[in-house]
């Protein structure tokens, strides 16, 4: 995978984790408390802390997955392992990874993985 797609892939990962952060300071309460009351720090690196049980109570399970999941993303492309395939080992098309940056799975595999949980 050429190292352009890559970077490129790296900023679109680091501005949907900044995107849902800021959503949820903006959509919140007490989500926002939690932030203003950490050191100042790019949004970035606030999921990457330890996360509290309130702020896991305010996150809520859908954004709280999408957090986890790009940045098992961002931590792949520091390894040199992103767009590979986590089942199998092939790699991810480009299509798919443009589409879904944080993609775990080729399609192949994520489907066999889809019927199953049927």
């Amino acid at each position: 995978m050429d190292r352009e797609f890559v970077a490129r892939m790296e900023k679109s990962l680091t501005d949907l984790k900044t995107e849902i952060i800021s959503n949820l300071i903006v959509s919140n309460e007490d989500f926002k408390e939690i932030v203003e009351g950490m050191d100042p720090k790019d949004l970035a690196d606030i999921a990457s802390d330890d996360i509290d049980r309130k702020m896991i109570e305010a996150i809520g399970a859908q954004d709280l997955k999408r957090l986890k999941l790009i940045d098992s993303a961002l931590t792949r492309i520091q390894q040199g392992k992103y767009g590979l395939c986590v089942k199998c080992g092939k790699r991810i098309p480009q299509d798919r990874l443009e589409a879904i940056p944080y993609a775990l799975m080729c399609i192949g595999c994520k489907t066999v993985e889809e019927r199953r949980n049927r």
